[in-house]
């Protein structure tokens, strides 16, 4: 069984609109307030707030007279807000993000609602304190058997509506097992190389669309914050913005599904993108050719296809290695991108040079994998 997640753009007419936009907002609120008030408590007085007062707090807010709004939209993504709060505390202070940040109207926004809040009846979508059900324009159906679990509606900055519906997938996904295997290298002047001597090059989907952005943005900055002509220049800008971020993820989609359906096995570097986006002269390159949304949907497809995948360690020299004698060469900038090997003469193409060398490294990483498997420890670098 996987769990899954269909999105779907949907159309509200003004009715369901304004309940949205006002859950939205109330949804805001109640996360402000609760980060507020647990960021308070710890100056004040070095006191942790957890999920369980923060909660409490909600209830005697919903009794004050200037907040008696909060009773008109669904309760239940207002504790759903809550406990996205509470999460994101937890992963603070493990280490994996940096302290929670307070949301802004700007940025749109979404609220949760779990099966308690929402109906499924003839394939439409009710949710709670709305008569109709959503207009969604269905690009696809669920598979047959499965209701959804939570349902989460999203505004996107650039004004679009969308509803996310969760389910648990009982389907055996799993592929014909194939013979094929490969190692690929990421970059950026080739989207990828892979070990069989394949380049895919780097669509480069904000450099099409800068000049128009860089047109709405000088637009934008000679508007007056908040009057009208400012939100029709925003929306401008975030519109083109949301055009660049679509093209990039239906490219990765369809590059990550063909990687999957033609090989049995893959190699990957585990790279550190958020380290890497620190270099200010190569931080857009980088992010624009979308490194760690590429290795995350090759991660769950495999997961999902029956595929397996290998992350090798990120210090590998895989560029700076001969593939062919293992001769491992001092320095090699990034301007170069072929060279002669000096120990045996061996001249590589820098990309697939390095894809051959990854594919050759899961051997070391699988030997390291079985090891720590026998002594009970999980290295966290296979993904099945």
């Amino acid at each position: 069984m996987v769990e899954k997640a269909y999105k779907f753009r949907f159309y509200p007419n003004p009715e369901q609109e304004n309940l949205l936009r006002r859950t939205l907002g109330c949804v805001r609120l109640i996360y402000n307030k609760a980060l507020a008030a647990r960021t308070q408590a710890w100056y004040d007085k070095q006191e942790r707030v957890g999920y369980k007062q923060t909660s409490a707090m909600l209830t005697n807010w919903k009794k004050q007279e200037d907040l008696g709004f909060l009773s008109e939209v669904s309760c239940v993504p207002l504790q759903q807000s809550l406990r996205h709060l509470q999460t994101a505390f937890t992963n603070f202070f493990s280490g994996r993000s940096k302290y929670p940040n307070f949301k802004k109207k700007r940025n749109g926004g979404s609220a949760e609602f779990t099966s308690s809040a929402f109906k499924w009846e003839d394939g439409q979508v009710y949710l709670a304190k709305c008569a109709e059900a959503l207009p969604i324009r269905w690009s696809r159906q669920l598979p047959s058997g499965c209701v959804p679990t939570t349902i989460t509606v999203n505004l996107d900055p650039s004004g679009r509506w969308s509803v996310s519906l969760r389910f648990n997938d009982t389907r055996d996904l799993s592929l014909k097992p194939l013979k094929k295997q490969v190692g690929v290298d990421v970059g950026i002047s080739s989207l990828i190389a892979t070990s069989d001597g394949t380049k895919v090059n780097n669509p480069k989907y904000f450099n099409k669309l800068y000049k128009k952005l860089r047109l709405a943005q000088k637009s934008l900055s000679r508007k007056t914050k908040g009057s009208n002509n400012y939100q029709k220049a925003r929306l401008k800008v975030a519109r083109i913005h949301a055009k660049i971020k679509d093209s990039r993820l239906d490219y990765s989609h369809k590059l990550t599904t063909q990687l999957i359906r033609e090989n049995q096995l893959i190699v990957v570097e585990d790279l550190a993108v958020k380290n890497m986006i620190k270099n200010h002269k190569l931080a857009k390159a980088i992010s624009d050719v979308n490194w760690g949304e590429l290795v995350r949907q090759l991660e769950y497809k495999a997961q999902w296809y029956g595929r397996e995948l290998i992350k090798i360690d990120r210090y590998f020299p895989s560029s700076k290695r001969c593939s062919d004698c293992g001769y491992v060469v001092d320095k090699l900038p990034l301007n170069i991108r072929e060279w002669d090997c000096p120990e045996c003469g061996s001249h590589h193409d820098r990309d697939i040079n390095a894809s051959i060398n990854i594919f050759c490294g899961r051997s070391s990483v699988s030997l390291w994998s079985a090891l720590l498997d026998l002594l009970g420890v999980n290295p966290g670098r296979r993904v099945h």
